[in-house]
């Protein structure tokens, strides 16, 4: 079995549970992976690769993303999502404008530091799982860009936002660069990721519709 299916995560679960489900419902023996992490907080468009289209996750992850995010100003939490240790919490005093002009500042190539609870590696090793362990380590810098952001919803101190953007893009970093540029801090409250390049979330199965229908009916050959 060779191809990749691109399955609409839900909420709650981690992108290693989906692979995890899949091979087991199917008693896949196969080499089977993943294309891009999405937080277990995360839902949406998450490529499978089975066979030999593990050979190409690379040339997915490369892909443009687009994401559907919740914003909730006025909070800061130690994973820069809803899910973590609050650390601090501020008054929310900003207008609808000033919002509009400082997510707009994040547009283009930007500098960004990844959240110190992710799945990049320190010496082998997941800074979730060091983290979990009382190690802090702070990742470096890195360049990613932001091709769009759009407002979709303001109800303070919630902000809704759609944000198309390159590999490696942290949205919840985003989330608390633009509360820490408004002088109120922010973390992630929701996210779903709507697109891999041509792959979208409605013609992205659940895993409901998988178990359902089989396997054979999503799965998309690849050619090298």
């Amino acid at each position: 079995m060779d191809g990749i299916i691109p399955v609409n995560k839900p909420s709650g679960i981690t992108s290693y549970d989906v692979i995890r489900f899949i091979k087991r419902t199917f008693r896949i023996k196969e080499k089977i992976g993943h294309a891009g992490t999405l937080d277990p907080l995360a839902s949406g468009v998450l490529i499978i690769c089975i066979g030999k289209a593990t050979r190409m996750s690379t040339t997915f992850m490369r892909m443009e993303k687009e994401y559907e995010a919740g914003m909730l100003l006025g909070i800061i939490t130690d994973t820069d999502d809803i899910k973590g240790k609050v650390l601090e919490k501020k008054e929310v005093k900003v207008s609808k404008e000033e919002i509009a002009r400082v997510v707009k500042e994040f547009e283009g190539e930007i500098e960004q530091i990844p959240p110190v609870v992710s799945a990049i590696k320190k010496a082998g090793a997941p800074l979730y799982k060091l983290y979990r362990k009382g190690i802090t380590i702070s990742p470096p810098p890195r360049k990613v860009f932001i091709k769009r952001i759009e407002i979709i919803d303001i109800s303070l101190p919630y902000v809704g936002l759609r944000v198309v953007c390159s590999k490696g893009t942290y949205i919840r970093s985003l989330c608390r660069d633009i509360g820490n540029k408004l002088g109120c801090g922010g973390t992630q409250s929701a996210l779903k990721r709507t697109r891999i390049g041509d792959f979208k979330i409605e013609d992205a199965a659940t895993l409901e519709e998988i178990e359902k229908n089989g396997i054979e009916r999503y799965l998309i050959p690849v050619k090298r």
